[in-house]
Parts: C-alpha cells; structure tokens; sequence
C-alpha cells in the first residue's frame, strides 16, 4: 500500500482517500497487536512532544490520547483555555506559532472547525482533529477499527444512524463509502445532516457504488442494518435546547423492536457517554454492543494517527482484508 501520511493534518476524513483510511486502520491493528497482545514496547514517539488543546471536556479522547502518545515513548501536554486564550485570531495564531516551535503535533478539541483550519494554516506541524462542531474523525476511525475486528471485513456492510445530524454523523457520511459501506440516516425533521455534507455524501455514493438513503423513519433505516449507531441527542452547548430536543426525537430511541428490522448480525456502536433515551439497557448492555471495545479502539487509532503523521514506520504484520 503506497501511503505516505508524515507531515499531514488530520481534520476531516473527507481529506482522506479510501487507502489512506485503510492504511490508518491497518496501523492501528498493527500497533494494537504488538503492543497490547505480544508485548512489545514500540517508543516511536520517543523525544517528541504532543500539545493537546481542549475548549471542551474529555474523557476518551483526552484519555486515549495522553496514554497512547506515553506509551509510545512520547510526552502530551494537556493545555485548556486557561491555559491558553483562543478568542480571537490573532490569539490563536500566536499560539499556534508558539506550540509549533516547541512540540511536534496539536489535537484540538474546539468548539469551532474554521479555528482548526485557522490552526492548520498556520502551524508547522500536524493537527489533528479532536473534535470540533462539523467533525469529528478519531471516533470515526476508532469505530472502523471495531467493525473490522468483528466482521473481519468493512466492504458491503450497512451503517444505519438512527438520532441528530451532528459531527460524528458527518465523519460518518465522508468516509464510509469510501470503504464500500452502505449508509443509511434517520433524523428528525430540522435536525438533518448539514446539506452541504449530504451531497459530498451523495457524490461519494454514485463514485464508490454504495447505497445512501436520508429519511425520517428509524424502522425505515435499519432495514437490514448489519450496525446501528447513534449519539447523544444534547451535544455540549445545547443544553438550552434539552426540552426541544426530547420533544423532537421521540420515537428514536434504539431498541430491539429496531433491532428487529436490522440484519441478523446486527451490532450497536454508541461513542459515549450515553444517556438512556437514545438506547435502551436491553441493547446498551447486549452481546451485540461493541460500545467497550469501540471506546478502548479510541486509543489504538489515536496511536495509529500520531505514528502515520509524525514518523516514517511501517506496519509490521499483514494487512487485514478490509
């Protein structure tokens, strides 16, 4: 697989070719293996440095990261705003400069995704995406990594997403075609994806031969699911719209009356925390929830992205059939 990653940013998969994501998974998978299940100490961020930037609480992302980055013989340094003040563009530029001169990449978790763009246009060295209001690509890739583990393959699986059109979603919609996945989406009525990701999504579709549907039906979208995902309804500064949001998701709620319309294989992916209303105990807590493994994939995909971008190693062991 002819990939070259080093020196680049990671803020969208949308950026990322089909190959290019295969090759993050096969790295994690690599990583994963020879260091979590035979043992080894692989210090290939040895003598370097992460800055890591977080307008936004964390547990996985900020967790996976530090601890992966560490195990990988690197030192992360956890910066919030008090630490650092990104209110303004000149504020940002200075301190993307500064971070720039003294570690080796930046993972942002920000509020605004123009602020990575911002960053990436002014940084020397990779950023990686966190999270931010549009995307959010490290859950993606963690998710990936799941799947493939399961059922040994990703081509020809149907992704189902039952609940809002938010970030995760949309890391979701430019990517999976990519990797021949079906995707099927169910949202409220005003609560749809952004339009300008669904036609990128729609354009994808038509390029790699996969099936795409948009509808407002959850029993519509699982038909024949081989994986149902959904999120938290109330993402972080939508707290005002509680109320609303409830009122407007009724009926979207994940249980195994869905599961029902699923594939026989079915399994369910949430990227955490996760609040009841959006699935139920009967299939949060099921055999076919990978949501643990799902979590636990944050840190070796986490690791994968830090080792494509930042060094010249190669994966060791054979490539997985994707």
């Amino acid at each position: 697989m002819n990939v070259h990653l080093k020196g680049q940013d990671l803020l969208t998969l949308q950026n990322y070719t089909g190959d290019e994501l295969k090759y993050l998974l096969w790295m994690a998978s690599d990583l994963k293996q020879r260091i979590k299940y035979k043992g080894e100490y692989l210090p290939l961020m040895q003598g370097k440095s992460l800055a890591m930037i977080f307008e936004k609480r964390s547990t996985r992302t900020r967790l996976s990261a530090e601890t992966g980055f560490a195990l990988l013989g690197g030192h992360p340094s956890f910066l919030t705003t008090q630490d650092i003040h990104l209110g303004t563009n000149e504020s940002l530029t200075d301190t993307v400069r500064v971070l720039s001169s003294m570690t080796n990449a930046i993972l942002a978790r920000v509020y605004k995704h123009n602020d990575l763009d911002l960053m990436a246009k002014e940084s020397t060295i990779p950023i990686i995406n966190g999270l931010s209001d549009l995307y959010h690509p490290l859950q993606i890739l963690a998710d990936y990594l799941t799947l493939q583990e399961h059922y040994g393959g990703l081509n020809g699986l149907t992704i189902t997403w039952i609940g809002d059109g938010n970030n995760v979603l949309h890391s979701i919609m430019t990517s999976a075609a990519k990797l021949g996945m079906h995707l099927r989406i169910a949202t409220p009525k005003g609560f749809e994806p952004d339009l300008r990701i669904t036609k990128i999504t729609e354009q994808y579709s038509e390029e790699y031969g996969t099936k795409f549907l948009l509808t407002t039906d959850p029993l519509e979208a699982a038909d024949s699911a081989n994986v149902l995902v959904t999120d938290t309804w109330i993402s972080m500064g939508q707290e005002e719209e509680k109320k609303e949001r409830l009122k407007a998701f009724q009926g979207y709620q994940i249980t195994m009356q869905t599961a029902k319309s699923a594939a026989s294989n079915w399994t369910f992916l949430h990227c955490l925390p996760r609040k009841p209303e959006e699935v139920d105990d009967e299939v949060f807590y099921s055999p076919r929830s990978l949501v643990f493994q799902e979590a636990e994939n944050r840190k070796w995909t986490i690791m994968a992205v830090m080792v494509s971008l930042l060094t010249d190693y190669s994966p060791q062991l054979q490539k997985p059939t994707f």
